[in-house]
C-alpha cells in the first residue's frame, strides 16, 4: 500500500446472512465467496434495525436509531446528522467520495413533498445536472426506491437511474418487460419471472456506474458506497437470472409453523391487527405488501429460487467491481467491505420478509472485508453490528469521526484477537406499521438472544447453540433467570443519548404509486393497471 486506503462499501438490500455460497446454502455466490476466501467474515454480524431506513442511517452514522432520529421506516435522516457521518468525514478529510444506487437516507413515499432527492414528488426539483452534495458524499447517482413495487418514474420525476431507464423513449417498453409474468406462475407471493432484460435492470446500472466510479478516481483516494436495491421484495429476477436455481434444489426451512403460543404476545397481534393509517390506499399497501399469505412447499420454493436469481445477479455485478479494482491496480489499496441493511425470514416459522420477530434470518447479516492488511479466509464468530463499519473505516484511513458515535472498530478483530461480547439492536414502532405500539430492544451474544418490548415487559430469550431454530422460549423460565437478568443488564446499559424530541414520520416506506404501476398481478387479479401475461416453456439454467 502506497497512499492512504480506499474504501469501497458495497451492500444489497434485506439479502439473509445465510445465502451466501460458504454459508453452505444452495445459492451461487461465486464472487462474494472468493471475496471471502480472501478475506475475513463476521459470521455472527447483526444489524442496528430490521428495516432499511434505521439501519442505513446507522451505517452511515455510527449511531443507533434512537440517537440519529430514524426509529422506523418513513422517518428522514437529519441532514445535518448525516452529513456528519463517514461520507461527510471522509470528504473533509480530501477523498473524493461517492454514493451510486439506493441510498434509502429520506422516504420515498410521504404525506407531503418534502424537497428530498429521494422524495418521488420532490424529484422533478432536481435537474439532470444534480449529482449532490447528499448526506456528506459529493457525487451522488440515485436510484429513488429501486424494488419493483414502483417501477421507475418517467420525466420529470426520478433520479439518476430513472432518467437513465427513459432517456431512449422507451421506458413503457421496458416497464411491460418488466411487468410480464412468464411461465411457470405458481402463484407464489409477489414473486415472477421478469422478461426484463438484465442490461435494464437496477442491479447491473450500479454495477456500471460504479466501475466508471472506479475508473474516474482512480488517481485519487476514494471512498464510495455502492448500493444494490435486490435481493429486496417483489421477488422478479430477471431472465436467466430467475431461473438460476431450480426451485426443486431448494431446500426449505425445517420449521415452517409459527407456533404463536410459544411467542410473546406481540408476534400474534402483529399478523392480526390492522395498520393503523387515516389513508386507506396507505393502509391497504402496508396490509397486502408487508404481509403474505402462507404458501404452499411449491409456491415457497419458487420464490425462494427466484430471491436466490436476486442474489446472484447482485454477485454477478460485485465481481465485475472488484475486477475493475484489480485492473486498475487498485485492490491493494482498497479495504472493501460487502453487506446489507437486514435479512428477510423467507419462511422461517412460517413467515416472509420482515417485521417485529426478531428471528435470525431476519437479524443475522453476512459482512466480508477484504483489502490491505486483512486476513485471508479468517471467520470471526464473535458479536458484531454494522454499526461498527463506520468505525473501522476511520481506524483504516486515519479519520476522524465527528463526535462521539457508538460504532466500534472492528479492526481489533480483523487483525488481531480481540473479542466482543453482545451486539445490540433497536426499534421503535408505531401502531401504523402492524396496529401495535411496540419498543423492542435485542440484544445478541454468542450463545444467546434476548429480545424484549419495553413497554409491555414480554419478551423472547433463545439458547442458540442448542436451540439454533429458536423454538424454544426461555423467557419465563426460572432456571433460565440468571441469563435474562444478564441481557437485560445489556438492554439497560445503552447510552442515554436519544435524540428528543423524536422526529415524526414524514411517510412511510412504500403506497400506490402516483403513476397508477404496482406490483403485476396474475392474471385474473384485480389490481390497478394488470399487466399482460406470457406463456413460454419453462427453461431452467
Amino acid at each position: 500500500m502506497t497512499r492512504r486506503p480506499n474504501v469501497l462499501l458495497i451492500t444489497s438490500d434485506q439479502q439473509r446472512g445465510d445465502c451466501f455460497g460458504f454459508e453452505g446454502r444452495k445459492v451461487k455466490t461465486p464472487h462474494l465467496d472468493a471475496m471471502a476466501r480472501r478475506g475475513t467474515r463476521f459470521a455472527a454480524c447483526i444489524t442496528p434495525n430490521v428495516v432499511c431506513q434505521p439501519s442505513r442511517a446507522s451505517i452511515l452514522t455510527g449511531l443507533l436509531p434512537l440517537t440519529h432520529g430514524v426509529r422506523d421506516n418513513g422517518i428522514d435522516l437529519d441532514e445535518g446528522i448525516g452529513a456528519a457521518g463517514f461520507g461527510g468525514r471522509f470528504a473533509a478529510a480530501g477523498y473524493r467520495t461517492g454514493f451510486i444506487g439506493k441510498a434509502h437516507f429520506s422516504t420515498f413515499h410521504t404525506f407531503a413533498p418534502t424537497g428530498r432527492p429521494e422524495c418521488r414528488p420532490s424529484t422533478n426539483a432536481f435537474g439532470a445536472d444534480w449529482t449532490g452534495p447528499y448526506m456528506g458524499f459529493e457525487h451522488v447517482e440515485l436510484v429513488v426506491g429501486g424494488h419493483n413495487i414502483h417501477p421507475p418514474q418517467p420525466p420529470p420525476y426520478g433520479q439518476h437511474y430513472e432518467r437513465w431507464f427513459h432517456a431512449d423513449g422507451r421506458g413503457d417498453e421496458k416497464i411491460e418487460l418488466w411487468a410480464r409474468r412468464l411461465a411457470p406462475d405458481v402463484g407464489a407471493a409477489q414473486t415472477w419471472h421478469s422478461a426484463l432484460p438484465p442490461l435494464w435492470h437496477n442491479s447491473t446500472w450500479v454495477g456500471d456506474r460504479t466501475v466508471e466510479f472506479l475508473h474516474a478516481n482512480r488517481e485519487e483516494p476514494f471512498c464510495l458506497w455502492a448500493s444494490f436495491p435486490d435481493p429486496h421484495h417483489p421477488f422478479d429476477a430477471p431472465e436467466p437470472w430467475s431461473r438460476m436455481h431450480h426451485p426443486d434444489d431448494v431446500v426449505l426451512p425445517e420449521h415452517r409453523t409459527k407456533y404463536l403460543d410459544r411467542r410473546p404476545w406481540w408476534h400474534r397481534a402483529a399478523l392480526a391487527r390492522a395498520p393503523q393509517l387515516d389513508d386507506p390506499d396507505l393502509r391497504e399497501f402496508r396490509a397486502r405488501y408487508s404481509r403474505t399469505p402462507d404458501q404452499s412447499d411449491e409456491q415457497l420454493r419458487h420464490l425462494i429460487a427466484n430471491y436466490f436469481g436476486m442474489i446472484s445477479l447482485v454477485d454477478h455485478n460485485v465481481g465485475r467491481i472488484l475486477v475493475q479494482l484489480d485492473d486498475l491496480g487498485l485492490a491493494e489499496d482498497t479495504i472493501v467491505v460487502f453487506t446489507t441493511d437486514h435479512g428477510d425470514w423467507l419462511g422461517d416459522h412460517g413467515l416472509l420478509l420482515k417485521g417485529p420477530m426478531h428471528y435470525e434470518g431476519l437479524l443475522r447479516v453476512g459482512c466480508i472485508v477484504q483489502g490491505p492488511r486483512v486476513p485471508e479466509a479468517k471467520v470471526v464468530r464473535d458479536p458484531v453490528s454494522t454499526l461498527d463499519l463506520p468505525a473501522t473505516f476511520y481506524d483504516y484511513c486515519d479519520v476522524n469521526p465527528a463526535g462521539p458515535i457508538h460504532s466500534r472498530s472492528l479492526r481489533p478483530l480483523i487483525e488481531g484477537d480481540a473479542t466482543r461480547e453482545h451486539a445490540y439492536n433497536e426499534w421503535d414502532l408505531h401502531p401504523s406499521r402492524c396496529g401495535v405500539s411496540l419498543r423492542l430492544r435485542t440484544v445478541r451474544t454468542a450463545r444467546h438472544k434476548l429480545t424484549v418490548d419495553l413497554e409491555s415487559g414480554a419478551g423472547e430469550l433463545y439458547d442458540l447453540q442448542d436451540d439454533p431454530q429458536e423454538m424454544v422460549n426461555l423467557f419465563d423460565d426460572p432456571g433460565w433467570a440468571a441469563v435474562r437478568r444478564e441481557l437485560e443488564g445489556l438492554v439497560r446499559a445503552r447510552p442515554d443519548d436519544a435524540l428528543e424530541p423524536a422526529p415524526e414520520p414524514v411517510g412511510m416506506a412504500g403506497r400506490w404509486p402516483e403513476d397508477g404501476h404496482s406490483v403485476p398481478a396474475r392474471p385474473g387479479a384485480t389490481r390497478r393497471r394488470a399487466p399482460a401475461t406470457e406463456s413460454r416453456t419453462s427453461r431452467w439454467r
